[in-house]
């Protein structure tokens, strides 16, 4: 067979010479290229059943088996007979997705022993191309979604760690699975959101849509960001209390317990290259031992291992807990998701004014170029530029310091028209070089550090300010909105915005509302009193006057589990 005759060196492993890196990819840029991958399914699908071994007609029929087809066809290609089964999976061996071996199991004479008859399985590098398409199909057709659900799985994950690390002694084993959840949790929920966010780009980003289904969807996807934004902000607190919890431990022994256990079950890895002959021993030299590995080797996967685990802890932390200079991600999804409703609505608006005949910038330019398509000549398409876009060279503009001078002392009106107007001067540096900045080097960089620490002494000031605001108004209990005390200026604009929320959502017939803040850090409960009482509230700016409510806030940030 080709291919099997020489070998080389590549990245650790032996690799026929005639097969190059990207070999086993040549198989979906051919004509028949569809045969190919429902060929190379079949051996997929058989290996998941430990069927390691296909002969050619088996092959064909497992294809035949395949949704839709009947033995003869497949995505318009004619699979004809085994010999051509046959051929197609002689060139899969050629570009190393196969593994041809001599079928000596059914010979029963001279003749079946001198006709070539094979048994095929899947090699390293095929499996390796079938994965990774694999993983192209599913990533090109996600759509993503926001999982508040594993938000939840999480928390909960890391209240079991929090319980396990309160233990004297680290289950590793418990440990490990925790972790391994947790690692896998977090990452679909990370891929998840961003696509998901991409896509909901490409939405906001449509030009051609009908406005009729894309007002149903608006309505389910807002609804929809806003479950979300409400569950990030409530399991995002509640996370982050965990975490700071956990922080208060020793965490590293329970990564150091984990990172021993998975190396216990790590391969020797040896590069035979690099070994002595047997003329030259070298007493330094690793050796292979039986059971769990000792000595360097051993410390060197642990370390490996401990800091993979690191690293996936403080990537978890990150997302969830920031600083000032790099926010959390999870706020950064939050706004994400905030500033994609105003999107959305504007995206209605642009498409009701296409529909009322309204006329856009595109459709401006679209009139424009097909002008220009229709001007009899070049010099009519460049009299139709200068009257759309006014632009004309400059060179009429001469300024220099004597006529800016004569400018000053005689300024020109500036309804003037400039065939009509005194030139001006322009600096030989402006004419020559396009800028007025001398040259040399540039000015030393300032530190900021100061300016930096100041306006963070401020914002933590104005942060709490906020907080101080949101404790005096989200007591969790119902008052009148005539029994509140005197409101400073910080927790009067507070109140202001609650009770705009809250009146906003109200609609025709509803008594009591109940809803969350703009920010979804609050939850509101208005209620009217019905009973003629008009409520004044004391505040810095003066009296604020009104029918009486009664009034409910809830802080969501400091609910607990």
């Amino acid at each position: 067979m080709a291919g099997v005759a020489t070998s080389e060196r590549a990245g650790g492993r032996d690799r026929p010479a005639n097969i190059s890196r990207f070999g086993p990819f040549t198989h979906v840029t051919v004509e028949k290229a569809p045969l190919y991958r429902a060929i190379m399914g079949t051996f997929v699908r058989a290996k998941r059943r430990f069927n390691v071994h296909l002969r050619p007609e088996d092959v064909l029929e497992m294809l035949a088996r395949e949704p839709g087809q009947d033995g003869d066809g497949l995505n318009g290609l004619d699979l004809g007979g085994i010999t051509d089964v046959s051929a197609e999976l002689r060139s899969l061996v050629d570009w190393g997705n196969l593994r041809g071996d001599p079928d000596t199991s059914r010979v029963t004479s001279v003749e079946d022993f001198n006709r070539p008859r094979f048994l095929y399985q899947l090699t390293p590098a095929g499996e390796a191309a079938e994965t990774a398409l694999e993983t192209f199909d599913e990533t090109l057709g996600r759509r993503g979604e926001l999982q508040a659900v594993a938000l939840s799985d999480i928390h909960s994950q890391l209240r079991a760690l929090l319980a396990l690390l309160a233990e004297p002694e680290i289950d590793a084993a418990k440990a490990h699975q925790l972790l391994r959840d947790l690692a896998g949790v977090f990452r679909g929920l990370a891929d998840n959101a961003q696509a998901f966010m991409g896509s909901l780009q490409r939405t906001i980003d449509l030009h051609d849509a009908d406005l009729d289904v894309f007002l149903a969807y608006k309505e389910q996807l807002i609804d929809y960001l806003q479950r979300f934004i409400r569950d990030l902000v409530v399991t995002s607190a509640r996370i982050v209390d965990v975490l700071r919890e956990i922080e208060e431990h020793d965490l590293s022994r329970l990564l150091r317990a984990v990172a021993e256990r998975e190396a216990r079950d790590a391969a020797p890895d040896l590069d035979y290259s690099s070994q002595p002959t047997p003329s030259q021993p070298t007493p330094s030299q690793p050796k292979l031992t039986r059971g769990k590995p000792t000595g360097p080797l051993a410390n060197e996967v642990v370390g490996e291992r401990l800091a993979l685990w690191t690293e996936r802890w403080e990537g978890l932390r990150h997302w969830f807990v920031g600083d000032r200079r790099h926010p959390p991600q999870s706020r950064l999804l939050r706004e994400r998701a905030r500033a994609a409703v105003p999107a959305l609505l504007s995206v209605v608006l642009v498409l009701n004014e296409r529909r009322s005949g309204r006329s856009d910038r595109s459709a401006d330019f679209r009139a424009l170029a097909l002008w220009f398509a229709q001007a009899p000549n070049d010099d009519d398409a460049h009299r139709l530029w200068r009257v759309c876009f006014g632009l004309a060279p400059a060179r009429h503009l001469t300024v220099d310091a004597a006529t800016l001078e004569a400018r000053d002392a005689e300024p020109v009106p500036a309804s003037t028209p400039w065939s009509e107007a005194p030139p001006i001067l322009v600096d030989i540096r402006l004419r020559r070089t396009g800028r007025y900045e001398r040259r040399g080097a540039p000015n030393r960089v300032r530190d900021r550090a100061a300016e930096r620490r100041l306006l963070a002494e401020r914002l933590a000031a104005e942060e709490e300010v906020v907080r101080a605001a949101r404790r005096q108004l989200a007591t969790g209990e119902p008052v009148r909105l005539s029994e509140l005390a005197e409101l400073d200026d910080p927790t009067f604009r507070l109140f202001l915005a609650v009770l705009g929320d809250a009146l906003a959502r109200r609609r025709p017939g509803e008594i009591s509302v109940v809803t969350s803040s703009a920010d979804g850090t609050l939850s509101i409960s208005l209620t009217p009193t019905d009973d003629g009482v008009i409520a004044t509230v004391p505040t810095s700016a003066g009296r604020f006057t009104g029918p009486d409510h009664l009034l409910e806030i809830h802080d969501l940030l400091t609910a607990t589990a």
